[in-house]
């Protein structure tokens, strides 16, 4: 006779029972979803404040990785210790409350990195970063104790074990992959990464007290106080913006999107600026009565008068953004050059529309400028017009996505560029460490004849230049000197600071394809070098 071994919650496969399961199941599905949501609000969490770099996903991924290695560990064996229903819906509720304190606790941590950032303060961003990841140790835990607890509670023979570990698992994974989607493409651009948090962290709460309620209703309602902890501290933490505003300075926007943590300010002189993510960088500026700026989007003016001379602005027809922000070079060349058909590209609507509300991004200030939200290299392939110059600024310092910096790119670019048409990029460096700056000239040369360096002054800013045609350094210096009487008296003004800001180009060995571009190593080792040479200080003096 033989006999199969008995788990100790078997009983017959009854209505009962399969009900019991189809809820396990809901659980496991909810708390799939729940992780891997958490796991991408993470990633949007630290990138406010520290960035979205690939170094940033990677401590992000390996950290909830290792977190859940634990979690599958211990619950394998708190399961064979406590097979029991309520000890599992007690994981559930403790993974929810403990989940739904991590933006309440980062909160201020965050707000605190978020200062140290901009004041160049390396030693406490760093803490902070290390702090925040470490907030997710215990739910993500948790969380990760959830999948083999339920498949010891479903198993019930095992003749059925294989299929209903891989049902579990597969249920789970789906949940997984609706977690992965739903927060980015809906929950975050309406709700916020915080209030997101809460939502996730609610329903699992929901999940596991409706579990307990069904097993043991007191244990369900000593349980209560946990959500009115997290309302009480919402209110508390929740209040004010993540990012002060700097001095005499005042936050007219703050908002999140699929991409961006977005925020305006304006100054006491009337100044707007446009700040992403970890506000290293003004992404846009305005003021209701002047375009010039004196920063890095001026010598975007620069680049047709490499040329041979005399090149005049009427040669100067049109004009295409990889990068348009909220519209600061658009509207600078429109003040110089006239309504001349504009192109910008940027991938992010929500910017396009904050560039409408508070820049003047409009149709009824900038009506020759058709705006596309979408990847600059996608739209630049879908577009049949040839333009005078193509202006790249789609970088979140101080990374450059890699694909925006390739030979391939660029071959891209230059069929879209007149006879005499230049490509101009914005290019980070050190006062040191012009590894970067080299490396994209080399890439350039690959594809144009000429390239040309201007450093913008009391920045780590270099602009590239490439031309269509072979050029020279002193074309610059001569079309400056034929520059026409009537011409706009801003562009004198840049010219001249162009000529001064010339400087040598040295292009290295280095060449970025699209099967090969390092962007991102280089940038770190840049970046590494930088502060263990002192470089915050020279930072925190540039602000």
């Amino acid at each position: 006779m033989t006999t199969t071994q008995i788990y100790p919650e078997k009983q017959p496969a009854s209505h009962a029972a399969r009900g019991n399961n189809l809820f396990l199941y809901v659980c496991v599905f909810i708390s799939g979803m729940t992780t891997l949501a958490t796991e991408m609000l993470a990633s949007r969490l630290l990138g406010s404040v520290f960035g979205t770099s690939n170094l940033v996903w990677a401590n992000v991924i390996g950290l909830m990785l290792l977190y859940l290695t634990i979690g599958y560990t211990v619950g394998g064996r708190w399961a064979d210790r406590s097979p029991h229903r309520q000890t599992f819906y007690h994981i559930l509720v403790w993974g929810a409350f403990l989940n739904a304190l991590i933006p309440l606790a980062s909160r201020p941590v965050l707000t605190a990195a978020a200062q140290a950032v901009v004041g160049a303060q390396a030693a406490l961003a760093l803490g902070s970063f290390v702090s925040v990841l470490v907030l997710f140790a215990i739910p993500i835990t948790l969380l990760g104790t959830v999948s083999p607890f339920a498949i010891r509670l479903a198993v019930r023979d095992v003749d059925s074990a294989g299929k209903t570990s891989g049902r579990i698992y597969a249920i789970s994974t789906l949940g997984s992959l609706i977690g992965t989607f739903l927060p980015v493409l809906l929950l975050i651009p309406e709700l916020g990464t915080f209030r997101t948090f809460l939502l996730f962290s609610t329903l699992l709460y929901v999940t596991g007290f409706t579990g307990l309620w069904q097993t043991r209703p007191v244990s369900a309602l000593k349980t209560l106080w946990m959500p009115v902890i997290v309302a009480i501290l919402s209110l508390v933490v929740l209040n004010g913006p993540l990012r002060p505003p700097l001095a005499n300075a005042e936050i007219l926007y703050e908002g999140e999107s699929a991409y961006n943590y977005i925020q305006v300010q304006e100054d006491s002189n009337g100044n707007r600026y446009l700040y992403l993510n970890e506000g290293q960088g003004i992404h846009s500026q305005w003021h209701p009565e002047r375009v010039a700026y004196g920063r890095t989007w001026d010598f975007f003016l620069v680049g047709p008068y490499f040329n041979e001379p005399v090149h005049s602005p009427d040669e100067v027809k049109s004009l295409l953004l990889v990068g348009l922000a909220a519209g600061t070079i658009a509207r600078q060349y429109i003040e110089v050059y006239g309504d001349i058909p504009i192109d910008g590209i940027e991938i992010d609507p929500e910017i396009i529309e904050v560039g409408a509300r508070f820049f003047d991004m409009n149709e009824q200030h900038m009506p020759s400028l058709t705006a596309y939200a979408q990847d600059g290299r996608y739209i630049l392939n879908q577009l049949d017009r040839q333009y005078s110059v193509v202006g790249i600024d789609a970088y979140r310092p101080p990374y450059i996505p890699a694909h925006l910096t390739t030979v391939e790119f660029f071959t891209e670019v230059r069929d879209h560029l007149t006879a005499d048409g230049v490509v101009i990029i914005n290019v980070g460096r050190t006062t040191t460490d012009r590894r970067l700056v080299d490396a994209m000239t080399a890439t350039l040369l690959q594809v144009f004849p000429s390239v040309h360096a201007m450093d913008v002054p009391y920045s780590f800013n270099t602009i590239l230049v490439a031309t269509m045609l072979p050029t020279r350094d002193d074309n610059l210096i001569e079309n400056l000197a034929f520059l026409p009487d009537d011409a706009h008296p801003m562009l004198r003004d840049v010219l001249g600071l162009g000529v001064t800001s010339l400087v040598p180009t040295n292009p290295s060995d280095v060449i970025f394809t699209d099967d090969r571009a390092p962007i991102e190593t280089l940038v770190d080792s840049l970046v590494l070098n930088f502060l263990l040479s002192g470089g915050a200080e020279q930072l925190q003096g540039n602000n």
